[in-house]
């Protein structure tokens, strides 16, 4: 749609960032299967050991099973679709029962909640690793030992604690007060946090003492710096299935008809999930525990599992299931995307991804479709990922809306949208959103894949695609062409607008070559790229025996005024006679105020041999037509040369 709305060259760029996108969705989408397996699932199965003050450790063995996954599902997809497909069903079942098993945790919150409890150290939360009683003291004023090894330091003659935990008292409250709790009112306002800083609970009061910032690590600390525009780019990916429909439209029975009503119903579902989801979280849940990452103020158990109902395992496996056949679904469709766009030809490097097994399966675009999920795999980390994906994703929309409104304003014949709340406006406002969003996600995200588009822009207009279905782009120029030459066209042209605009007469020899192609270098230094030139020849015959020759004399013509570097147009005029065709070449070159007012010829090389007798007659001829047109029609438009 691209390629046939704004052309080849923007087509191939936004068909190989969408690739890019669908790909990195898969890296993305296997790092998270392979999170919840070392996280929730088995820890012990962990090669590198997983610590608090070693996050590499994590990184490593998300390379090393992402690998092995990405492989395994490689062979899966090289095997046959046909079971991705069925498969498919398997994971929406799952994806059902969690998204019904959270709404269901959310209702008996209002009655029964579920006992969460976290600890606090003032308004600090506090990391629960090896810590079984959330207080200072236990019995008897018996100190917790496991609690005061944290923050205090004994030697042979003193013990020395930290100043805020001495200052401070420790408190236990519930991290799922449940829905009926009024915590949504604590939620409402954002907590922005720098990377390091330790989680706070700003309803509950503390005394700052000196000192606080030290032993940081028994607290829960935020992993990264937070801010709008980063979550934006880390929740976007979550909305990039909008396409799938329009993807699979030669699948449908009625796509006219299914695609606008399958794609908003299913956006309005999502939506209303999304933002649902995202209230009653708010409502039910400690906002320092929603700012928890990784659960380690309750011992690194999932906080939306134990919300749900009835077994935090639905939402484990529910999340396991749905990521890893996301996963499968993005490395079955991103070898097609490939193989779609090697076979349209627009790319040439890419034509040896075009072929396959003997039933169309894309083999060769699978491997590179594999290698280039190994990058995302190997960076490890889903925050750094996820805004990857999220700029391809929408530098694709951005320009499907592109499309749609350019083919709207240019009344493309082939353009007929039967949506009946379609208007152009909706188009337009969503470009100018998706720009927006990319540089509000990641700036310069956003810049490194406008560069890789304009590369590949450039590498397609360098070498020329192969197809050529018409585009918008060129309908748009031609729109612009017509605008400017009817406002140029009334009117003197002033001294400071004149321009050397020149028709150059040039011979063909018998193989329909150039005789004096040096006119043309003499052209282009008296130009100096300005103004128009016409390279215009005459073929002596009828156009009925020489339309052959006519084509491969302006080819020949059109190759040689690339070789001078002279731009401008080519003209070949087949005349039963020279100077009728020079006298029709004169008067009639060019359209509207974009005529030459200069000619320039060569001197007939033959004028005084007796072979060629009619020569000097013909150049004379020329001369005097030109003197009569100087000197009758428009007198102030030519030069002589």
């Amino acid at each position: 749609m691209i390629s046939r709305s704004l052309g080849p060259e923007f087509g191939g760029a936004v068909g190989l960032c969408f690739y890019l996108g669908t790909t990195f969705a898969g890296a993305m989408y296997i790092l998270g299967t392979i999170e919840i397996l070392l996280t929730y699932i088995s820890p012990n199965a962990a090669i590198f050991p997983i610590e608090q003050d070693d996050p590499q450790a994590m990184l490593n063995n998300m390379r090393i099973y992402g690998t092995c996954i990405i492989a395994m599902m490689a062979i899966v997809v090289f095997v046959g679709v046909k079971y991705v497909n069925k498969l498919a069903l398997v994971f929406l079942a799952c994806v059902i029962l969690s998204i019904m098993a959270i709404y269901a945790g959310v209702i008996k919150s209002a009655f029964d909640p579920p006992d969460f409890p976290m600890c606090l150290l003032g308004n600090r939360v506090l990391a629960k690793r090896n810590l079984e009683i959330c207080a200072k003291y236990i019995s008897n004023n018996t100190i917790n030992e496991a609690l005061w090894n944290k923050f205090c330091i004994t030697t042979n003659e003193s013990t020395t604690c930290d100043p805020y935990f001495m200052a401070n008292n420790i408190t236990e409250i519930q991290g799922i007060p449940g829905v009926a709790s009024g915590v949504l009112l604590d939620n409402l306002w954002s907590a922005y946090s720098q990377k390091g800083s330790i989680i706070e609970r700003n309803q509950t009061s503390s005394v700052a003492g000196e000192g606080q910032k030290t032993y940081s690590q028994h607290y829960v600390l935020t992993d990264i710096m937070t801010y709008f525009t980063m979550l934006v780019g880390i929740y976007f990916p979550s909305v990039t299935g909008i396409m799938a429909g329009s993807n699979r439209s030669g699948d449908l029975k009625d796509a006219q008809k299914s695609i606008p009503f399958g794609t908003i119903l299913a956006i309005a579902t999502t939506s209303f999930i999304y933002l649902s989801c995202v209230v009653l979280f708010g409502a039910c849940i400690e906002g320092a525990l929603l700012r928890d990452k990784f659960g380690e103020a309750v011992s690194g158990q999932l906080v939306i599992g134990t919300l749900a109902w009835p077994s935090p395992w639905v939402i484990v496996i529910g999340s396991f299931f749905s990521t890893c056949g996301a996963g499968l679904q993005s490395l079955t469709g991103a070898p097609r995307l490939l193989q779609a766009i090697a076979r349209d030809g627009i790319v040439p490097f890419l034509q040896v991804f075009g072929h396959g097994k003997a039933n169309g399966e894309p083999t060769w675009a699978l491997l590179l479709t594999a290698g280039i999920c190994e990058i995302g795999i190997l960076i490890a980390s889903l925050d750094s990922v996820a805004p990857i994906l999220s700029m391809f994703f929408l530098m694709c929309y951005m320009f499907v809306n592109l499309a749609c409104a350019l083919q709207t304003l240019l009344r493309t014949p082939n353009w007929r949208p039967r949506f009946k709340y379609y208007h152009w406006t909706l188009s337009f406002v969503g470009m100018s959103l998706c720009l927006a969003l990319m540089f509000i996600c990641s700036w310069y995200y956003a810049l490194v894949a406008m560069l890789i588009a304009g590369c590949i822009y450039k590498y397609i207009e360098y070498r020329g695609a192969e197809k050529e279905w018409g585009d918008g782009i060129r309908g748009l120029s031609l729109n612009a062409a017509r605008y400017a030459l009817l406002r140029v066209e009334h009117g003197a042209t002033h001294t400071k607008n004149w321009r050397p605009q020149i028709l150059v007469l040039v011979n063909l020899d018998s193989e329909q070559n150039v005789k004096h192609p040096r006119l043309l270098s003499l052209t282009t230094q008296l130009k100096a790229g300005k103004g128009l030139t016409i390279v215009g020849s005459v073929l002596q015959g009828t156009f009925l025996d020489k339309h052959v020759e006519a084509q491969k004399g302006e080819e020949n013509i059109k190759a040689l005024m690339t070789t001078e570097k002279t731009k401008g147009f080519c003209q070949l005029v087949v005349s039963p006679s020279v100077r009728d065709g020079i006298s029709h070449l004169i008067q009639s070159a060019g359209l509207g105020a974009m005529k030459h007012n200069t000619v320039l010829m060569a001197w007939p090389h033959s004028w005084k041999q007796p072979t060629d007798p009619y020569s000097w007659k013909t150049f004379v001829g020329g001369f005097c037509l030109l003197f009569y047109c100087i000197l009758s029609l428009e007198p102030k438009r030519f030069r002589i040369s």
